[in-house]
């Protein structure tokens, strides 16, 4: 049965889209050109007054946040494949880093990783949220080649569906606005963190001490404090994630949760809280929920008496001077021997409270800040292919 197509839209090669709006390939838009590096090894190339950037110096969630830290010379763009960009064009990453997209304020270089696109027409800001909302379709084309991201012919040949410039410019606006409300919702996030570490120095170091404790702090190892368990027997046997599952599957490392497994044997429930440790990088996360573990490499750490307060021994693991250099495994070797210095028992849970409340309020502010992500991607779907209309 044919699909019934609403009143004031239309069939069209990327979907139904509304009648007024035009089906075009991205390089009729304007122009597209590459970068690249000038030579390092050529002093007369850099410390010039023409900024150059490279992918890593664009961020995931802001579009005119660029952070210029190098410039380059007229000569090194002569001699090199990097190209001038005017301002308020369309940087698109399409190597490393793909994904990521930017608009210059100003005339800029780019690297080799980087394709460029200046407009003719239409507004900028609503052809660069469209690009970026287009870049897995651009990555799929070269799934299962060595190629990894996209070229130049891909994004040129990538056909998506434009609305009239007063309602690109509305779509942009409203996007604009929640991009505004994600980054201070960053940057409040990015204040309290700064605020919980200097609480934490100052706590953790005994340089503050809370009305009523006077004891003096011990020296204590970390291996006469933590028993280690092996994860050998709640290793995740099957890796098909989904966040429909329940169990979550974690790493020491930033990614934490890497997805949900539904396996029900196996998982790690007893002697919760407990600190998870990466014996070959010394990473470490403090997890308090059952769990399924993905590496051997992970050693499972858990208070040795009812006197040690894991949470505190987790916040001191973190201002340890230490540095993992060799790839070899840490904790029986080096790290168990590391000291920290230890306040009494219920010193250490006065202490632990405080940062716990400091955490809490962070993860609520995370959570809040994935949210209005959620809510802006959802919104960005619907606006980006006419579902929903704007009034201009």
């Amino acid at each position: 049965m044919a699909e019934v197509i609403r009143k004031g839209y239309k069939q069209t090669k990327v979907g139904v889209v509304p009648e007024d709006w035009k089906v075009v390939r991205v390089g009729e838009l304007g122009s597209l050109s590459g970068g690249g590096t000038p030579s390092t090894k050529n002093k007369e190339f850099w410390n010039g007054n023409i900024p150059w950037i490279s992918s890593s110096d664009l961020t995931e969630n802001s579009i005119y946040n660029i952070k210029i830290s190098r410039y380059i010379t007229e000569d090194s763009i002569q001699n090199s494949a990097t190209k001038l960009v005017q301002k308020n064009s369309i940087l698109i990453v399409s190597r490393v880093g793909v994904g990521k997209v930017a608009i210059n304020k100003n005339d800029i270089c780019t690297s080799q990783d980087f394709q460029n696109l200046t407009l003719k027409n239409n507004n900028t800001l609503f052809i660069a949220y469209l690009i970026k909302d287009k870049t897995k379709v651009l990555i799929s084309y070269n799934q299962g080649t060595s190629i990894k991201g996209f070229v130049k012919s891909d994004l040129q040949n990538l056909k998506i569906s434009l609305p009239p410039l007063k309602e690109q410019e509305r779509i942009s606006n409203i996007l604009s606005t929640w991009d505004d409300a994600i980054s201070k919702q960053d940057k409040l996030i990015k204040a309290k963190e700064k605020l919980k570490k200097g609480l934490m120095q100052k706590l953790l170091s005994g340089e503050i001490r809370f009305d009523g404790f006077f004891d003096e702090w011990k020296f204590t190892k970390l291996g006469y404090l933590l028993d280690y368990i092996q994860p050998t027997k709640y290793l995740v046997a099957n890796k098909d994630y989904d966040n429909s599952y329940k169990i979550p599957v974690l790493t020491a490392g930033k990614t934490f949760i890497l997805g949900y497994t539904k396996e029900e044997n196996g998982i790690f429930e007893e002697d919760l809280p407990v600190i998870i440790f990466d014996d070959f990088t010394t990473a470490t996360q403090f997890v308090d929920f059952p769990f399924k573990a993905k590496s051997s490499a992970m050693k499972i750490l858990k208070a040795k008496s009812k006197d040690v307060n894991i949470k505190l021994v987790f916040e001191m693991m973190q201002i340890l001077n230490y540095s993992a250099d060799d790839h070899k495994r840490y904790w029986i070797s080096e790290y168990q021997e590391l000291e920290i210095k230890l306040p009494p028992l219920q010193e250490q849970q006065k202490i632990a409270e405080v940062l716990n409340n400091a955490d809490k309020e962070i993860d609520l502010l995370k959570n809040e800040l994935q949210e209005l992500k959620e809510q802006k991607k959802g919104l960005m779907q619907k606006l980006l292919t006419g579902e929903v209309r704007v009034k201009v």
